[in-house]
């Protein structure tokens, strides 16, 4: 009952404030007190590989052309997701154990084979390559590794959908880095944005920990390249 009170006379000095009669405070407490910018983004990275799973959608130029992407990765290191090139063609991409496959429409693969005759032929079908080793393009190591995350800066803290962020920054060779992370919950990465002439772009980051099921094509709807290539 004694805790009890106490909250109580709390909520009565806080209710009071709020009408401006006294006043009452309850500053947020940095959770990165002391960190270097350096060893946030370590942490972060270790708890973005560490959740497993998440979900990864953003647009960035390649080659001058702008490439939407919205993929989801699983624990096992399997993903699944689209791509849209713009004038490129759209694509579907997924990833299971050693191997890759990619449906896309005829504008994709023309883009993708250099205007090949075998475009008309690919489009649409589910087109396998190798994913050596298992390390394709939503490697999570790859995506998150904190060997590149040095020599960083901390900026004022923002808001990324509305979650607390610290933003991190790097700058080199005229291109800048601005890592968001999370400054609530786990500090996992919430956006990456770069800018620059070569390659810039944003990708966020969310779903972390959320299941995802990756389901590879029926073999009578895959379309093997190496074999492709042979022929």
């Amino acid at each position: 009952m004694a805790a009890n009170r106490k909250i109580l006379a709390a909520a009565v000095v806080c209710a009071a404030a709020f009408v401006g009669i006294t006043g009452c405070s309850s500053e947020e407490k940095d959770p990165f007190e002391g960190m270097s910018a350096d060893k946030i983004a370590k942490k972060a990275s270790n708890a973005s590989k560490d959740a497993g799973s998440f979900r990864v959608a953003g647009e960035g130029k390649q080659d001058s052309k702008t490439v939407e992407v919205d993929f989801s990765v699983a624990k096992s290191g399997d993903c699944k997701g689209k791509m849209d090139g713009g004038t490129g063609g759209t694509a579907e991409l997924l990833v299971s154990g050693n191997s890759q496959y990619m449906k896309g429409d005829e504008a994709f693969w023309k883009d993708a084979m250099g205007g090949s005759g075998q475009a008309s032929t690919l489009k649409d079908k589910w087109v396998k390559t190798p994913n050596p080793k298992g390390k394709g393009v939503c490697n999570a190591d790859a995506m998150f590794q904190s060997k590149d995350l040095k020599k960083l800066k901390r900026e004022d803290d923002s808001e990324v959908d509305g979650k607390k962020a610290a933003v991190l920054t790097k700058e080199k060779s005229g291109k800048k880095t601005t890592f968001y992370v999370a400054a609530e919950g786990k500090p996992y990465f919430l956006k990456v944005v770069t800018t620059g002439k070569e390659d810039p772009g944003t990708m966020n980051f969310s779903d972390y920990g959320k299941p995802v099921a990756v389901k590879a094509p029926a073999p009578g709807d895959v379309m093997d390249m190496e074999e492709l290539m042979k022929s």
